[in-house]
C-alpha cells in the first residue's frame, strides 16, 4: 500500500442525490491520497465516507488503475453499509467497463450476493431469489474452481431450497382451497425439477401427492408416489405419514418405515 499522503482540509457541498448526505467538494488531490484515505475510512467502518473518497478517485483520475480499484472498493463499502442497490450498480458498472479483468470475478460474485442477501421468506415475491440464482450460476460458469464459484455452488443449493419452498407453499394453498389439480402441478414441479430434487422439500412433495391422489380416488397414483417416497426416504417422517395413510386405505407399502440413510431421488416419477 502506498504511504499515506497528507490530505488538505475538505470543503463540503450538498449532494443532489442525497440531500441529507454531504459529499466532498472538488479539490484537486494526489490520487494516492484520495485512495488511501478512502481505505482508511473502510478500516474505520465509515462506509459512506469511504465511498466519497473512492468516488473522488474516479472523478479526478478516471483513466487510472486507481479508478478501477476504487469501483470495487465502492462495491465493498456499499455492501458493508447494507446499501445493496448501490452495491449492485457499482458492480455492474465495473463489469461493463472491465469485463475481462481478473477482478471482474469479484464484481460478478458481489452482484449475486447482494441479491442473495435480500431473499425474503417464501410467502413473498421471489424476485431476489431468481436474480441471485441467475447471478450465482453465472459466477460458477465463468470462474469454475475459484473460491467464488465454490461459495456460489453452496448458495445455489440454498436458493433452490427457497424456490422449492415457494412451490410447496403455493401447492399447499391450492390443496387447502380444494384445487387439487393445481396443487399436484406445484408438487410435481418440485419432484420433476432436477435442481429441486436435492432440496429438503422433496419428501413432503411426494407425501402431498399421495395425499391428494387419495383424495381424488386415484389409488394407483398414490401408491406409486408412496413407493418412490419409501424407496428414497424410508427414514423420513413424511414417509412415516404416507405409510400410515396408505395402510389405512388398504394399500400398505412394501417398505417399512425405518432409519435407512436418506438420499437424493434415485428414480423419478415417470410422466
Amino acid at each position: 500500500m502506498v504511504a499515506l499522503c497528507a490530505v488538505a482540509a475538505l470543503a463540503l457541498s450538498a449532494c443532489a442525490g442525497r440531500p441529507d448526505r454531504p459529499r466532498l467538494a472538488y479539490e484537486e488531490r494526489p490520487v494516492e491520497a484520495l485512495y488511501n484515505t478512502g481505505y482508511q475510512r473502510l478500516e474505520q467502518r465509515r462506509w459512506r465516507d469511504a465511498v466519497d473518497y473512492f468516488q473522488e478517485v474516479e472523478r479526478q483520475h478516471p483513466y487510472s488503475e486507481w479508478a478501477r480499484r476504487s469501483i470495487l472498493m465502492q462495491v465493498h463499502a456499499y455492501y458493508e453499509a447494507g446499501d445493496y442497490t448501490d452495491a449492485i450498480a457499482a458492480a455492474e458498472r465495473f463489469i461493463q467497463l472491465f469485463p475481462g479483468n481478473p477482478s471482474a470475478a469479484y464484481a460478478f460474485y458481489m452482484r449475486a450476493v447482494c441479491n442473495f442477501e435480500q431473499i425474503v421468506d417464501v410467502g413473498r415475491d421471489q424476485a431476489y431469489a431468481q436474480n441471485a440464482l441467475a447471478g450465482l450460476r453465472d459466477v460458477a460458469r465463468r470462474y469454475p474452481g475459484s473460491p467464488y464459484a465454490r461459495d456460489a455452488l453452496v448458495k445455489i443449493d440454498m436458493v433452490n431450497d427457497q424456490l422449492a419452498g415457494k412451490e410447496m407453499e403455493i401447492g399447499r394453498y391450492y390443496q387447502r382451497a380444494s384445487q387439487p389439480l393445481a396443487a399436484i402441478n406445484r408438487y410435481k414441479a418440485v419432484i420433476d425439477n432436477p435442481d429441486f430434487q436435492r432440496t429438503s422439500h422433496t419428501p413432503e412433495a411426494l407425501y402431498r401427492l399421495v395425499e391428494v391422489y387419495l383424495q381424488l380416488g386415484l389409488r394407483d397414483e398414490a401408491i406409486r408416489n408412496g413407493a418412490v417416497l419409501g424407496y428414497n426416504y424410508p427414514g423420513n417422517r413424511w414417509y412415516q405419514d404416507a405409510y400410515v395413510l396408505l395402510t389405512n386405505e388398504g394399500a400398505r407399502p412394501e417398505v417399512e418405515p425405518g432409519g435407512a440413510r436418506e438420499g437424493w431421488l434415485r428414480r423419478l416419477i415417470p410422466g
